[in-house]
């Protein structure tokens, strides 16, 4: 297979697609909570009112940055509605604050008022237009593991980018407007 002009050997794991990713990674993200499976601690220190750490989600930011300092572009589209649950306020105000400090890009996809554009209701992440992964949850947001999709299906999965970030609000603009 062959992809931006070089051989290719097509990646195995979620990991392997963020090591060899050359130009985007683009997550959709559907879900209020992914509590477990996150910083659990980080979690628990934002609901009991501590103040955030400041080397908080830093191994993400330093991440986030080797990519983005070579021109590659992290970007996210989050599809939820209000009021938010206690894990989006955390999430939102903790996390995407950080990650943006690392050149991440997040959008909202706000439900509240409309139905979803999107047909797909799983998150999944996508590597340079043509890597698709599904993220699979359980029921208490437990991440379970992810499921790497052929390559044939990329335009399904850029089909559902387009769609939600066509519908979506920069999550700068939205957070000045609903953000608590």
């Amino acid at each position: 297979m062959t992809s931006f002009g070089r051989d290719f050997v097509a990646p195995k794991t979620l990991g392997e697609l963020f090591d060899t990713f050359e130009r985007e990674a683009f997550r959709l993200e559907t879900l209020d909570d992914y509590s477990k499976s996150g910083n659990v601690d980080a979690y628990r220190a934002f609901l009991a009112g501590e103040p955030q750490p400041a080397d908080y989600n830093e191994a993400w930011v330093s991440e986030l940055r080797s990519h983005t300092s070579k021109g590659k572009r992290v970007y996210r589209v989050h599809l939820l509605s209000r009021p938010l649950t206690p894990y989006l306020r955390f999430e939102l105000g903790w996390g995407y604050q950080r990650n943006m400090t690392g050149g991440e890009e997040f959008f909202i996809l706000d439900t509240t008022e409309k139905l979803s554009p999107v047909p797909w209701a799983r998150d999944f992440w996508l590597f340079d237009n043509t890597a698709p992964a599904a993220m699979n949850y359980a029921e208490d947001g437990s991440f379970l593991g992810a499921d790497m999709l052929p390559e044939e299906r990329a335009g399904e999965f850029r089909a559902y980018r387009d769609t939600a970030l066509a519908h979506a609000v920069t999550f700068p603009e939205w957070w000045a407007k609903y953000g608590e």
